[in-house]
């Protein structure tokens, strides 16, 4: 990640900054429908758009058989996203293109470390006893500070949802404050988990406490709930984003993971953030595409760019 802005320091819990915020559902839902079905890049720009959302997206593998070998070839995948005749055609082999990061599990850390080495992609970790971070705090802080060793540069935590569903904000932000001293000079990136947070309202203030609390990115999901990223939790944490820097002047990064699986989708979540916080934000700094798929319906439509014509999806190699 790139350390071209200050990390984000935090600070002390404040609720005024949320309390009585109310969302509304029905215009954050309104509004999303205006980025989802009217917003759309041209042919002309499509090719770039898309080149651009491959160098946001964190490459990701979190099953529960991956295995070095998968997490290699997750990473030759990172170091080459494009085949090299759809480079070619594009004229950006100076470019360098590759993916944001990996993102693996702490044990896959060292794999992925070894196997990107040279690449300046760096390895992303969760942890926190992800998905459900249902573990002693204790045990919790172990596991950032074991991915931090093995080489992750970041860590993707995942929040109590009990905290932010009984109003126990105090006890949130001081539990991500001490998971963001734990990874030391490794970015922070929260999991709201936000498909189990109840409401927007709620949304709003776990991702407020989050930044106080001293978080890099704030993220919307694990992708293992039932409800992942969705544009109406994406414009009320892009909100909540825009409050904290027009109040401290930091910059903090926006990741949605889980359901993101289609070129269309990488198009419509960048003209989200171009829209709302503009074009510094789209940069991978500060913006990341949580996803695996993805990439291969991306390539398969610079192909179409290119050739006018469609492959099947067979045709591109998997990550």
């Amino acid at each position: 990640m790139s350390e071209s802005f200050p990390r984000n320091p935090g600070m002390a819990l404040d609720e005024s900054w949320f309390d009585g915020v109310q969302v509304n559902r029905s215009a954050a839902e309104r509004r999303a429908d205006q980025i989802g079905t009217r917003r759309g890049v041209k042919k002309a720009h499509q090719a770039a758009w898309l080149v651009h959302a491959i160098r946001c997206i964190d490459l990701t593998t979190l099953a529960g058989d991956d295995t070095p070998g998968r997490v290699r070839r997750l990473c030759a995948k990172a170091r080459q996203p494009l085949r090299p005749d759809l480079v070619e055609a594009l004229g950006i082999a100076d470019l360098g293109l590759t993916t944001a990061a990996v993102c693996v599990y702490p044990t896959m850390v060292p794999h992925a470390v070894a196997a990107l080495e040279g690449s300046g992609i760096p390895v992303a970790s969760v942890a926190t006893g992800f998905p459900a971070g249902l573990m002693p705090l204790p045990l919790r802080l172990a596991e950032i500070r074991y991915a931090v060793e093995e080489g992750a540069a970041e860590i993707d935590i995942v929040i109590t949802r009990e905290y932010a569903l009984t109003g126990q904000w105090s006890r949130l932000h001081d539990e991500i404050a001490a998971m963001r001293e734990a990874c030391e000079a490794a970015h922070l990136k929260a999991i709201l988990a936000t498909g189990e947070l109840g409401t927007l309202t709620n949304v709003y203030a776990a991702s407020m406490v989050a930044m106080q609390a001293g978080a890099d990115f704030i993220k919307t999901s694990t992708g293992k709930e039932t409800v992942n990223a969705t544009l109406p939790v994406a414009l009320t944490m892009i909100r909540a984003i825009r409050d904290y820097q027009d109040r401290t002047s930091t910059l903090i990064g926006y990741k949605p993971a889980g359901g993101l699986r289609s070129a269309r989708d990488a198009t419509v979540w960048l003209s989200l953030m171009r829209e709302e916080l503009g074009l510094r934000h789209m940069q991978p700094d500060l913006f990341r595409i949580g996803a695996s798929s993805m990439l291969g319906d991306i390539e398969r439509q610079i192909e179409h760019a290119v050739t006018g014509r469609y492959a099947a999806l067979s045709h591109h190699a998997a990550a």
